[in-house]
């Protein structure tokens, strides 16, 4: 089953009196519970790409879809709730709120959508990913690895459908930045949950499911690792 689609995305940015096409006419599919991985030189799209699809940004042309529901028009009162149920977001700066806690970190985008159980979910998210000491330290109290654990602990806590992740290991060391990739993995697994990740790491390319490639804003490869 499909559950994200772009159908003929372009996007373009202003540089001075230059424009510069970003994502040139990208159709992609994503299936639901695939782990896709999109890769390609500094300056490819990818990031791009990844924020059009989440909703944090929109096309200048064509149409972005969850589950064959058009989302490219929708306002920000409409996006809100999609971002904070239906996606996940773990990024390369872990954009933890500096006066919150782990735990208050972590229980924030479950305070968001009402619900009752928000501390209750946050501490066995944390416990899941060995940070039950930790979980009333602040952000400045974590190292880089806690920092990004805490991070995928937020990002589950709605328990998403679609878990976008942009260069999730880039800031970490190679012993965190395994533990990390591992750790979404795992999750991923576990829950069935489709997971987007964009990576310059041929290593982590290998554990895809499907690697897209991206050249000047247009996709130049395409294909499963099964």
């Amino acid at each position: 089953m499909i559950i994200l689609e772009t159908r003929n995305v372009t996007k373009r940015y202003r540089l001075g009196n230059r424009e510069i096409t970003v994502l040139d006419s990208v159709s992609l599919s994503v299936a639901q519970g695939e782990f896709l991985v999109v890769k390609g030189e500094s300056g490819s799209g990818k990031s791009t790409l990844l924020t059009i699809l989440s909703g944090l940004d929109r096309p200048d042309a064509g149409r972005v879809l969850i589950e064959n529901d058009d989302i490219t028009d929708l306002d920000e009162d409409a996006l809100a709730p999609l971002r904070n149920s239906t996606f996940g977001f773990v990024f390369q700066s872990f954009h933890l709120v500096p006066s919150l806690s782990a735990r208050e970190n972590v229980m924030f985008p479950a305070e968001l959508a009402g619900d009752p159980k928000a501390r209750e979910k946050a501490e066995a998210l944390l416990a899941r990913v060995g940070l039950s000491e930790r979980m009333g330290s602040f952000p400045h109290q974590l190292s880089g690895g806690e920092k990004q654990r805490c991070a995928i602990c937020r990002a589950l806590i709605n328990a998403p459908r679609i878990i976008f992740a942009d260069e999730p290991t880039g800031n970490l060391d190679s012993v965190n930045g395994a533990g990390v990739l591992e750790l979404l993995l795992e999750l991923h697994r576990e829950r069935g949950t489709t997971l987007i990740m964009v990576t310059h790491s041929p290593e982590i390319a290998l554990r895809a499911d499907r690697v897209v490639t991206l050249k000047d804003g247009r996709i130049v490869a395409d294909g499963s690792r099964a």
